[in-house]
């Protein structure tokens, strides 16, 4: 029989196949996996070994997951004794094969299709830059570099859940954007998701609100790979904590790979429940430091040969000296000096790099004191330290109190639970949850960015 040739005695049953395909599908993902408009789909023709089947116009053929495919293949083959290749079609046209009946594109095609072959959300791309290729080793990020490095050779085997967590700018993201490119590079037809936590809760909010919650459940407990950026954004999300709690199980239980990235370790995420806590630290958690000299130094080679410049020695090995904070900042210190260097018309040499970082020479101090800085700070608001120290809770007193907790966390090497002792023992999530705030506020107001960066100035020059 060709394979657009049917009789009504083999609709009826096929018809019957796929249904008991569905049901045994959802009886052993639950009740919320299958999505309704899958419900609507029908079979559009079959023969001995495939069964292709026709999706609502309005639903494409790509939005099935490689893992939901596996499962109805899996059951059907249940039902009727034999293998059955399944096919989805939108609107007419049919479906590209499963990825284990497509034949492998090449290594330029794979690159260049990445960004919209894979991923579920076209929202959320990756980075292209962002490879292990062009990452930098050291000392500080070895542990991490090579624990992503496994989960990209064996997700779902090597480390699941993996969680890194570092400071701003340190190569968190970049790490776990490795990940994905190594996966999806090996695995062309794996089911991926790349989100940032941010995207992950305003998605969940749109799913209620649209009453559309079974189709958002399919969407993230349906996927081989789920890598969420900035999962300390959960906290005091009770609800969207809930819906993640049950995400991460039905991911890890069928050894679906998780990686999660953060600023905080954990333990140190403000009103985190604990049993995501505990889930966290299943697997491997790993903390990325801030780059050595030397670490800097090929930090500095890479960048800017990745633009197609070699700077001299001693301009890379100034701006290493300069900017110590993180990788991004020294990222950015190569992109000024040759701006600099392109605007003006003049060769790289050391002098245009000084004069091209001049207001970065001013560096924190490893020996600045928060006794140092809560001094600027009350300076500028005209408060006491003993009120910065106490329990009061009024905006004239709690906002100078964070944004010291902020500074604290920004130039000096004090812990957690040093800084929140200086302010009256206060705990770790207190400061990290100041540090935020400013944070937040930061970015969002640019007068508020000017004071701080004011405060800064002022703390550093004293």
């Amino acid at each position: 029989m060709a394979s657009s040739e049917w009789n009504a005695p083999d609709r009826v049953a096929d018809g019957n196949l796929w249904r008991q395909a569905l049901a045994q599908v959802r009886s052993e993902a639950g009740a919320g996996p299958i999505p309704p408009w899958l419900l609507q789909a029908n079979p559009a023709s079959a023969d001995a070994s495939r069964l292709e089947v026709c999706l609502p116009e309005a639903v494409p053929s790509a939005t099935v997951s490689a893992a939901l495919r596996a499962a109805l293949e899996k059951a059907l083959e249940k039902s009727a004794g034999r293998h059955i290749e399944l096919y989805f079609r939108s609107g007419g046209a049919p479906s590209a094969p499963p990825a284990n009946a497509r034949p492998e594109p090449a290594a330029e095609e794979r690159s260049a299709s990445w960004p919209t072959r894979f991923q579920p959300d076209d929202r959320v791309r990756l980075n292209p830059q962002y490879t292990f290729e062009n990452f930098v080793t050291g000392p500080c990020n070895r542990m991490a570099h090579a624990a992503s490095l496994a989960v990209g050779d064996l997700p779902g085997r090597a480390y699941n859940p993996l969680f890194l967590h570092a400071n701003v700018g340190l190569g968190k993201s970049h790490l776990i954007q490795a990940i994905c490119h190594k996966i999806l590079f090996n695995r062309p037809g794996v089911s991926m998701m790349y989100i940032s936590c941010e995207d992950f809760v305003n998605q969940f909010i749109a799913a209620i609100e649209r009453g559309q919650i079974e189709d958002f459940r399919y969407r993230f407990r349906y996927l081989d790979v789920l890598v969420i950026d900035d999962i300390h954004f959960l906290a005091d999300k009770d609800r969207t904590q809930e819906e993640f709690f049950h995400t991460f199980n039905t991911l890890y239980q069928a050894q679906k790979q998780v990686v999660l990235s953060s600023d905080s370790p954990p333990h140190e995420i403000p009103r985190l429940e604990d049993r995501l806590v505990s889930r966290f630290k299943w697997g491997l958690v790993v903390r990325i430091d801030r780059p050595s000299f030397e670490t800097r130094v090929a930090i500095v080679q890479k960048k800017s040969r990745l633009r197609g410049v070699d700077l001299p020695d001693d301009v890379i090995q100034y701006i290493a000296t300069v900017v110590d904070t993180n990788n991004r900042e020294l990222e950015g210190a190569v992109v000024r000096v040759l701006g600099y260097a392109s605007l003006s018309n003049r060769l790289v040499d050391i002098d245009l790099a000084k004069e091209a970082l001049r207001d970065l020479v001013v560096s924190p101090s490893r020996n600045l004191s928060i006794q140092a800085i809560a001094d600027s700070v009350l300076l500028r608001y005209n408060a006491r330290l003993s009120d910065l120290q106490s329990k009061k809770r009024s905006q004239s007193i709690t906002l100078p109190r964070q944004m010291c907790m902020y500074l604290a966390r920004r130039l000096t090497n004090r812990s957690l639970e040093e800084i929140g002792a200086f302010f009256g023992g206060r705990d770790h999530t207190t400061v990290l949850h100041s540090e935020r705030k400013i944070k937040h506020l930061v970015e969002h107001d640019s007068t508020f960015r000017g004071l701080v960066d004011a405060i800064e100035r002022d703390i550093l020059r004293s």
